[in-house]
């Protein structure tokens, strides 16, 4: 079944079309009761438009309406309302269309015949017809809706995969956090008193050689803890990659975090270059999860990322429009604005958060412009 359905994905488009143009063609001229000028054109034409049903469906489908009045039981009519309802969200138009048909496939022709067949036959005509045109239109909606579901199990999928992503590079950066605080509080703390007992036995030794080795004892141990307090602020500054150690975000990453974030997002406005290393880690963790957060709940909406200065103040406003498809079912506890909001209490600033007048959703950080954590 899967293996027909993509060699059925490989047919090019054109050939499907010129095949039903075909194929409706033959129905006409095999089953068509007016074979006069005046109905043999009409049907032609509403078969030659099939060509176009996926431009204009609607359109198509009302150039078909002919042959239905003129045929029992029209093939083209029915492709037609099936491609209708395949694009088509409006419920009421999609009915409204299946009325026409059954319609134009129930009332006699010629007209003058209605008196023959009589109104309880062309009712009975009628139910048959609305139930052949409702199964295109519910085969239709339903491919629509297959559709749609595999969209969304995909961004589900993919927003599962970035969620595995962020929960990995954070424990990472736990466990580097932790290995930092040992080798600070464990390590560092020795090798200092490794360092000072060396001084002392230099400064106390009568002996040259005695403190020529307390000398270079104590040149080991400083450089050492050098090192160590390096290896430290690395570990701490690191936790995105597992092969290398990256600093902290700054400003100047802002640019990368908006391009690669998956959204259709701006950057806008610049902040001076005095700003300090904490202000400026806490505006790229608010835009990081901010655009996060469009990504999950918003899809298909556009973000605007302004940076601005007010005075003394510096902050970040992170604005996305309403989202142009239905929002995924995703667990969200709000943890990551409580912590960006933690994390401007800690910086004597301000986090708000909130939806807007147009249906969108604004985060808006404001911070000291000498703010430090």
């Amino acid at each position: 079944m899967k293996s027909a359905r993509v060699l059925w994905g490989r047919v090019p488009a054109p050939v499907v079309d010129v095949a039903l143009v075909a194929v409706a063609g033959a129905d006409v001229w095999l089953t068509l009761w007016d074979d006069t000028r005046p109905g043999v054109a009409p049907a032609t034409l509403g078969c030659a438009a099939l060509a176009f049903r996926r431009r204009f469906p609607l359109g198509v489908f009302l150039l078909t309406l002919p042959i239905a009045l003129m045929q029992p039981v029209a093939l083209a009519p029915l492709v037609a309302l099936f491609t209708l309802a395949e694009r088509s969200r409006s419920r009421p138009l999609l009915a409204g269309c299946v009325a026409l048909a059954a319609v134009a496939g129930s009332i006699p022709w010629p007209l003058a015949g209605f008196a023959e067949v009589g109104r309880t036959m062309t009712l009975i005509d009628f139910v048959y017809s609305l139930a052949t045109a409702a199964a295109p239109v519910l085969f239709g909606q339903l491919l629509q809706a297959h559709r749609d579901l595999a969209r969304r199990l995909a961004e589900i999928e993919e927003a599962r995969e970035h969620e595995r992503a962020l929960h990995a590079q954070a424990v990472l950066a736990r466990e580097r956090a932790q290995l930092a605080r040992e080798m600070h509080d464990v390590v560092s703390h020795q090798v200092s008193l490794i360092a000072v007992q060396a001084g002392a036995m230099q400064v106390a030794a009568k002996d040259p050689n005695a403190k020529e080795a307390a000398r270079t004892i104590r040149s080991l141990s400083v450089t050492t803890l050098d090192e160590l307090r390096t290896m430290v602020t690395l570990l701490r500054a690191s936790g995105g990659q597992a092969t290398e150690l990256t600093p902290q975000p700054t400003l100047a990453d802002l640019h990368k975090l908006v391009e690669s974030s998956g959204t259709h997002a701006q950057l806008k406005g610049e902040l001076p270059p005095i700003v300090g290393t904490p202000a400026q880690r806490a505006i790229y963790r608010t835009v990081q999860e901010a655009l996060t957060n469009v990504r999950k709940h918003a899809p298909g909406a556009d973000a605007r990322v302004e940076l601005w200065q007010d005075g003394d103040h510096v902050g970040v406003t992170v604005t996305n429009t309403p989202p142009t498809r239905p929002s995924l079912s995703l667990p969200g506890s709000q943890h990551g604005l409580i912590g960006l909001g933690e994390r401007a209490d800690i910086l004597h600033g301000t986090l708000e958060a909130g939806p807007t007048t147009e249906g969108g959703y604004r985060v808006r950080l404001r911070i000291p412009l000498s703010a430090d954590g």
